[in-house]
């Protein structure tokens, strides 16, 4: 389960990105995350998915 808090879900998921999965879908498929409900609450907070760096900005 992912952090509520935007902030501290985007770092997590940042790292999750950056250590254990290639993409966003692979993240979600894993974890059970809704990506559109993860990219939408990252969004309202400022953060957008980059897929060439796999990250979110």
């Amino acid at each position: 389960m992912l952090p509520s808090d935007p902030i501290m879900c985007m770092s997590v998921v940042n790292t999750k990105l950056r250590d254990l999965y290639g993409s966003l879908d692979a993240l979600c498929e894993d974890l059970d995350e809704d990506k559109a409900a993860l990219e939408e609450k990252l969004l309202a907070a400022g953060f957008r998915y980059d897929s060439e760096r796999n990250q979110f900005v």
